[in-house]
């Protein structure tokens, strides 16, 4: 989301966001004489309604059913989606306290465009509440060209965000900078949606997993545990991808369960709470099993975490743990080769292209 603040050196409203290369700020507007608990307020508002409207692009209506049953958690989403129409005239014509009381709306998107208007109604300065207006129809303008999977400007901070769908578009661009580089780039992080990014890492990795483990004589799925013993590596996320995917699932699949499962876990909730019972069962059962001291018992069992990507950013730590997987095929590859490793590491290279070339349908 925007983040606003109130330069008071300056007495400027300023807008900051984030871009994967670090963070850009623009003066929104130079404020008229007013107190700094009413730029404050006005600034924290605008975050606010910035967060909401940001929201309607993290946690769309297409991940949670279908829209067009009543009362659902995907016709909500939807509806506040749709809400965006109507935040112009929250900003100009703010509901205000009566004697009656005051009326809130339900909807995050537009009780938070109510309190900017009634922000801007205090101030009660006509050009600053046009300059308002303008900066909010722009935040919303970023937020389509985001859900277009077209990141530039204030879309481009989508790129530190995670949402559990993907933008074909932003998949092709992932898979075209794997193709010129299998172990990864920069530009993964920094130009595209890690969700969309993290479908192509995927696909990318079984690639790289079938070449390592047919040259070493191990199954594809079991490819990244053995390079751990070569390297410390990111073992547990990579692994469980690569048993989806050979059981038949898509990346896509895969990736959108994954991080919907952690962002679920980061809202408070316990996504298949008897799956969670069923794990915690199992360490259990392996300590008895192979009769582990208390100790041993209890550092298993901290190790345990309901998501196996980090709540405060699933699709970037996922994007990290794929690359980290790839990286893993490639000390695999090298250890059953003969050769200079900088031409055993193009040969990988090639190797896994021809591989992904093999099994393009599956991209998706």
């Amino acid at each position: 989301m925007t983040r606003y603040a109130f330069d008071a050196d300056r007495n400027a409203l300023v807008a900051i966001w984030a871009t994967g290369r670090g963070d850009l700020t623009e003066t929104v507007a130079v404020l008229p004489p007013i107190s700094p608990d009413q730029a404050t307020g006005l600034a924290s508002n605008l975050t606010t309604l910035s967060r909401f409207q940001w929201r309607t692009y993290t946690h769309p209506a297409s991940a949670a059913g279908d829209p067009d049953v009543p009362n659902s958690e995907a016709w909500r989403r939807a509806e506040e989606r749709r809400n965006f129409k109507d935040v112009e005239a929250g900003l100009r014509h703010p509901n205000l306290p009566t004697e009656q009381g005051l009326v809130v709306s339900y909807s995050g998107v537009v009780e938070s465009a109510h309190r900017v208007g009634r922000a801007l109604h205090s101030i009660d300065v006509e050009h600053l509440t046009e300059t308002i207006v303008a900066e909010v129809d722009r935040e919303q303008r970023a937020i389509e060209y985001a859900e277009l999977g077209a990141l530039s400007g204030r879309a481009r901070q989508a790129v530190e965000l995670s949402r559990p769908d993907v933008s074909p578009a932003q998949v092709q661009a992932a898979d075209q900078l794997l193709r010129a580089d299998p172990l990864g780039t920069l530009e993964l992080f920094t130009e595209l949606d890690p969700a969309s990014a993290s479908v192509a890492a995927a696909h990318w990795l079984y690639a790289a997993a079938e070449v390592a483990g047919e040259l070493a004589g191990i199954p594809t799925a079991d490819v990244v545990v053995e390079a751990d013993e070569l390297e410390a590596l990111q073992v547990d996320t990579p692994t469980m991808v690569l048993e989806r995917l050979v059981a038949g699932e898509t990346p896509t699949e895969v990736v959108a369960d994954l991080i919907a499962e952690a962002m679920a876990v980061s809202e408070g909730h316990v996504p298949a709470p008897w799956a969670v019972v069923a794990r915690v069962a199992e360490i259990e059962e392996q300590a008895r099993k192979y009769e582990v001291d208390s100790a041993t018992r209890a550092a298993l069992l901290a190790e345990f975490r309901i998501s196996r990507l980090d709540p405060v950013r699933p699709a970037l730590d996922l994007l990290e743990d794929l690359l980290d997987g790839i990286r893993g095929c490639l000390l695999l590859y090298t250890a059953h080769s003969a050769g200079d490793d900088a031409d055993l590491e193009e040969q990988f290279a090639d190797d896994v292209r021809a591989e992904a070339d093999a099994h393009s349908d599956q991209l998706f």
